[in-house]
């Protein structure tokens, strides 16, 4: 058995420990707040311009933007993978790459070539690890997304598919969906597709079935090109405002568990060394008893 003072050592530290561990709970409960009102404030333009792209989809223009165009053979797939900077937010990372390590099997196991865009500290680490193809990367967004910091990344992924480098283009993610529950989501971004524009939105849905079309000055081009690379640029941007909303709530609940487990084990030592000192102490009057019944 150790002893007393190592014992006192050990309760010394795990109550720093969960000292530490309460003071990051409390931080990414307050960032977890602000990243959740982030989130929902980006939704709604989220919603319009996937109503414009739903809109331009049905219309009856000569030109079709590449976006638009389905693709008979899968050669090539390139993927985002969107990750936090940090750690310490449980299985948050881990799940979402997992579920991007199950792909890229499948895919190179179809003869599919696979190049990766990395948004996040950690999804770059273990893509480096891993061996795949990065193309782009973006890290260090804090713990405010910016959508200038975005763009460049993104638009090499956008021009490689415009210029028939990949065949399709997906996204990784954490979508949040309660401060419990975090699911790690794959989406098809391009082709963009008549479901994904639809999405969650019945009154698109309503009118993308309709025809409908717009007056086009100076023409359709310039315009329905700049449209649908927004709409890409905003879905990425959803994207990592959704994944930065799982990973403040997944941190607070991490940081929780790490305080609950860290005052059980100060229970458990603090048992241990009541204990211990009872021995000694029963030990050394056992001593002097014997002593004294000697002399």
């Amino acid at each position: 058995m150790a002893s007393s003072r190592e014992i006192r050592n050990k309760i010394k530290s795990v109550k720093n420990t969960q000292k530490i561990t309460r003071a990051m709970e409390m931080v990414a409960a307050s960032k977890m707040r602000k990243a959740q009102d982030r989130m929902k404030k980006a939704r709604p333009y989220g919603e319009k311009i996937r109503n414009v792209a739903a809109h331009m989809s049905k219309a009856s223009v000569e030109y079709r933007h590449p976006f638009l165009i389905d693709r008979n053979s899968v050669k090539r797939v390139g993927i985002i993978v969107v990750t936090s900077d940090k750690g310490l937010c449980g299985g948050l990372n881990t799940n979402v790459l997992r579920r991007v390590l199950n792909e890229i099997r499948s895919w190179e196991a179809e003869g599919e070539q696979v190049e990766v865009c990395c948004i996040g500290n950690k999804g770059l680490g273990f893509m480096s690890r891993l061996g795949t193809q990065i193309i782009s990367q973006v890290t260090g967004l804090g713990d405010t997304p910016n959508i200038e910091k975005l763009i460049g990344a993104v638009k090499i992924v956008l021009d490689a598919y415009t210029e028939d480098r990949f065949d399709r283009v997906y996204i990784f993610y954490n979508r949040f969906v309660n401060t419990m529950k975090q699911l790690p989501v794959m989406e098809q971004l391009l082709p963009l597709t008549d479901e994904h524009m639809r999405k969650d939105d019945e009154d698109t849905a309503k009118v993308a079935r309709a025809p409908w079309d717009y007056i086009y000055e100076p023409e359709a081009k310039p315009i329905i090109d700049d449209i649908m690379i927004r709409y890409i640029e905003a879905l990425v941007y959803q994207a990592v405002a959704e994944n930065m909303a799982s990973e403040q709530s997944a941190r607070m609940v991490a940081m929780k568990a790490a305080s609950d487990n860290a005052g059980n084990l100060i229970d458990e030592l603090t048992l241990i060394y009541n204990k211990s000192r009872q021995a000694a102490i029963t030990k050394e009057l056992s001593e002097i008893v014997g002593g004294a019944a000697a002399v």
